[in-house]
Parts: structure tokens; C-alpha cells; sequence
């Protein structure tokens, strides 16, 4: 997929995919592509942004390498390690055998073998591959700082042995569910898209592009009631993610249509906090469910 003729083709071969883009996001990735640049995605949770990265592995037949940021990750965490139980498994197992060569031992504690590949290096290090580095926001200023570095040149140096350097630079997608701003350098050194809540013409073509056996009636009637939430001042709105689970949710259930009162004993599917269910409990669904048909 490196060798794409433009943001139609990369739409073409996303969708093949089940996933669906609009023209901006089209250009991005290809872009993306084209100039090895990160791209860096930002918006709500649930609404694709991890699922992009899933889609451009599989439309390139690459490994999907996942770096899951949290409070306090390091780089030892997210790059290399030792592991440091065989190398003194070795150590004693030299000694009992007589090895008193000490330059030869630290030689061969060194050694790749015994080396900790973490997924920034296993990215660096496969080719193609797709590196998705999810929820940057919740990585502290330092490892930006590290992250930002290494996305630069894609070049590390282990001291005790030498630097490596990616042949073919990973495809990176970074997200970012905006719980804190993320520095402008690295947002600088990325390409950058926003992801907004789709319309319910796209939204309903995503579930059932995801849930085929799915009747269209509920597919609609699901869209419609996510949309009507998502317009609500809650906790946390529905994103396309929890869409899908509620269509899915009433479709095991033997539903093909929904009534306010099955809507309501779903909410747990596509609602997460006690003040969303009750503020969605005190809606008219049957209303929101009736203009639809209108």
C-alpha cells in the first residue's frame, strides 16, 4: 500500500476493508503514506481513530504494533529492556563451567539474544508495518519528548549494541482523546486529523457496513437514537463504537426493529455512567423513534 496513486486509492483499499473515510481523511493517510510522516489523530473515544490503524494494516497485508500509553510509561517500557533473570541464568551457568573471561562474559550478557524487544523497536524493525500508539494524552512530557526524537530520524542507539535504523520507516497513526493537550512539537513533526461524530448517512453506512446480518430498519432506528443521545449534554456521548455494540446488542437479543421500551433496557450497551442512563431514561425515545419514520 506504500505504493499508492493517490487519496482515492487509499479510500478504495481502506473500504475493502469495512472501513469507511471521507475525502479528508483520504488525503491524510495518503499523505501519510506518500511522505513516511506520523499521523496523529485526534478526537472523542469511539468514534475510529484505533480502528483507522487496524485498517491500513490489513489494506497492507503489514503486522499492526500497538504501543499502549499510559501515566508513567518509559522507554524501557516502550523501546527495549534486558532481560535481566536469563542474562544471570547465564552468568551462573559460565561460571559453573569455568568461564573467567570477564570481557567475554559481559560480551555475551549483551548479546541480542538476550534483548527485550519492546513494540517502538519491533516497529522500527519489521517491514511493512503499521505502529499505532494509542492515547499519547495519557503519556507524560517526557516520553513526548523521547517519542518525538525517535519519530524524527526512526533511529535508536542501544549503548552495548550500536544503532539501529528502520530500512522502511513504520506507517505511524498516534491518538489522542484530548484528556490533555498534546505538545505542539510532536503535533508539528505529524500530519493531523480531527475526528468528528459522522452524520447519520455515514454513521448508519459504518454500521451496516460492520453488522451486515443487521435489518436495515434497526440499523436505521439505532443511528437515529445514538444520534439523538450524542446531541445531549452527557458524561460521555455514544461514539460510533458503542453504535455498533447496541445494534449488535439488540440484533442477539432476535430484534429486527426497536421500541422505546427495548431501547431503554439496552442503554447499558451504549451508555457508561449512571447520569447518562438516567438523562437518557427521561427522553421521549418513542418520539425520537417516530420522527424517523416521518
Amino acid at each position: 500500500m506504500h505504493e499508492v496513486s493517490g487519496p482515492a486509492d487509499v479510500r478504495a483499499r481502506l473500504e475493502k476493508t469495512g472501513y469507511l473515510v471521507d475525502d479528508g481523511l483520504a488525503v491524510a493517510c495518503f499523505l501519510a503514506l506518500r511522505l513516511h510522516r506520523p499521523l496523529f489523530c485526534e478526537g472523542d473515544a469511539g468514534v475510529g481513530k484505533t480502528a483507522l490503524a487496524s485498517a491500513l494494516a490489513e489494506a497492507m497485508d503489514a503486522p499492526l504494533i500497538r504501543l499502549q500509553c499510559y501515566e508513567g510509561i518509559d522507554a524501557s517500557q516502550a523501546l527495549y529492556d534486558w532481560d535481566f533473570p536469563r542474562q544471570l541464568l547465564h552468568l551462573r551457568a559460565a561460571e559453573a563451567a569455568g568461564v573467567t573471561d570477564a570481557d567475554r562474559l559481559e560480551g555475551e550478557l549483551y548479546d541480542r539474544r538476550f534483548l527485550v524487544t519492546r513494540p517502538l523497536l519491533r516497529a522500527l524493525e519489521t517491514q511493512p508495518s503499521v505502529l499505532l500508539v494509542d492515547e499519547i494524552d495519557r503519556a507524560d512530557d517526557e516520553f513526548e519528548a523521547f517519542l518525538l526524537e525517535l519519530l524524527s530520524e526512526y533511529t535508536i542507539t542501544i549503548p552495548e549494541l550500536g544503532t539501529l535504523r528502520a530500512q522502511l520507516p513504520p506507517v505511524v497513526v498516534l491518538t489522542s482523546n484530548r484528556t490533555r493537550e498534546v505538545h505542539d512539537a510532536l503535533k508539528r513533526r505529524c500530519l493531523y486529523h480531527w475526528f468528528d461524530h459522522p452524520g447519520f448517512a455515514r454513521e448508519l453506512a459504518i454500521v451496516r457496513r460492520r453488522l451486515p446480518r443487521v435489518t436495515e430498519r434497526l440499523a436505521e432506528q439505532v443511528t437515529a437514537l445514538a444520534q439523538a443521545l450524542r446531541a445531549e449534554d452527557l458524561v460521555k456521548p455514544p461514539g460510533v463504537a458503542e453504535t455498533i455494540d447496541w445494534a449488535e446488542a439488540l440484533d442477539a437479543l432476535g430484534a429486527s426493529e426497536v421500541d422505546a421500551e427495548l431501547a431503554v433496557a439496552t442503554l447499558g450497551s451504549v451508555l457508561k455512567y449512571r447520569e447518562d442512563t438516567e438523562r437518557a431514561r427521561g427522553l421521549d425515545l418513542a418520539a425520537i423513534l417516530a420522527a424517523r419514520e416521518t
